[in-house]
């Protein structure tokens, strides 16, 4: 048995398998990797749902072409009652459940014939509205999830150069990696940027802005690693620089630090050469926020969360702040900030501008 590279069945002769069932689940796999694959979707996107598919077959202990709802609800319901899964994992989860038991049971792949000639059976969609999680509203992120406060963000970044310098001090090498840390989540920042985003600069990607000549070569970043759409590449944006002292923390970090970490373009390399991995920037920045006890709902992302709402809460054109942060839509930068839309802000302002002027017009009466 084979499967071609749209995901469809090639063979299903009268060959027998020892364990037909394993064999044919594996290619059934298979066939959604590449169904997927054509769909142009990331790697790390199919590998996760086929680490799902598998969970669940486990779970379950039963083939495809023997789930039933039921199977969902006791699988799902477990996640949710004993696991305590976030919400926005389920959704995902079943999402991608949905997703390859449509495919499974589209007759365009042929799976229902071979099923039916080595079980007696074929594969049925078990995912529905009446028994899966519905995406209704826009943000789904945990409440926990918050943006620094200006003191926070210093008293974050002062820790980050004083373990730099505590390091330093013990005449040990690993005052490099750390610098390297300490200039990135302030990049970070500096930017708004992803995770992903800032890992993948390099030292190419910034540039001047001819009509903010004061940054210099620090003027404008090109950011070339920004969120995908679904079945698209990195989606490019360019971010101008506003804060100035942001440009003097990359330009030291390039004379003092980069040059002994590699001679590569990479402007935040891992002492192997590498990019610098998510799981080691994790451990930092969370035992940076344990030393300085803050709270639990502040991650990597809440340095973009804090750009967003500092650049709002300082009187920035919302159209500008949304463009910076490469969002197709306002209604995602307003998610990031606890100032409303442009609309709202403008009502509360004339509400309060009409107070003001009646309560002077009747002290003048």
């Amino acid at each position: 048995m084979a499967v071609d590279a749209a995901g469809r069945v090639l063979d299903f002769g009268p060959v027998r398998f020892l364990h037909p069932e394993d064999q044919v689940f594996t290619q059934m796999l298979t066939g959604w990797r590449n169904q997927q694959l054509s769909r142009n979707l990331a790697f790390g996107t199919i590998e996760s749902r086929e680490r799902l598919v598998t969970r669940f077959q486990e779970s379950t202990n039963e083939y495809p072409w023997h789930w039933t709802p039921a199977h969902v609800d006791e699988f799902f319901g477990d996640l949710r009652s004993v696991k305590h899964a976030a919400q926005s994992t389920i959704r995902s989860y079943q999402a991608a459940l949905r997703a390859f038991c449509a495919y499974l049971a589209s007759p365009e792949y042929g799976w229902d014939s071979v099923c039916e000639q080595h079980f007696g059976t074929h594969p049925v969609q078990v995912c529905f509205d009446w028994n899966t999680a519905v995406h209704a509203q826009a943000g789904e992120s945990s409440p926990k999830r918050r943006p620094f406060t200006q003191r926070e963000l210093q008293d974050f970044f002062d820790r980050a150069d004083d373990e730099v310098d505590r390091i330093a001090s013990l005449g040990r090498k690993g005052w490099l990696p750390a610098y390297r840390d300490a200039v990135l989540f302030k990049v970070a920042y500096c930017w708004g940027l992803r995770r992903n985003e800032v890992r993948h600069l390099q030292t190419v990607d910034f540039g001047r802005n001819p009509h903010a000549r004061e940054f210099g070569k620090y003027g404008v970043l090109q950011v070339r690693y920004g969120k995908a759409m679904k079945g698209s590449p990195p989606k490019r944006r360019s971010v101008l620089t506003v804060f100035d002292w942001s440009t003097e923390i990359v330009a030291d970090w390039l004379e003092r630090g980069h040059p002994h970490m590699t001679d590569g373009p990479d402007l935040f390399p891992s002492e192997r050469g590498t990019l610098v991995s998510e799981a080691a920037l994790n451990r930092r920045f969370n035992r940076y926020c344990e030393d300085l006890c803050l709270s639990p709902g502040l991650d990597i992302h809440s340095l973009r969360r804090s750009y967003i709402t500092h650049l709002i809460e300082s009187g920035m054109d919302a159209l500008f702040v949304q463009h910076q942060a490469g969002h197709e839509h306002a209604s995602t930068t307003a998610l990031y900030t606890s100032v409303s839309s442009d609309i709202r802000v403008k009502t509360l302002r004339r509400a309060l501008d009409s107070t003001v002027r009646a309560a002077l017009g009747g002290m003048e009466d």
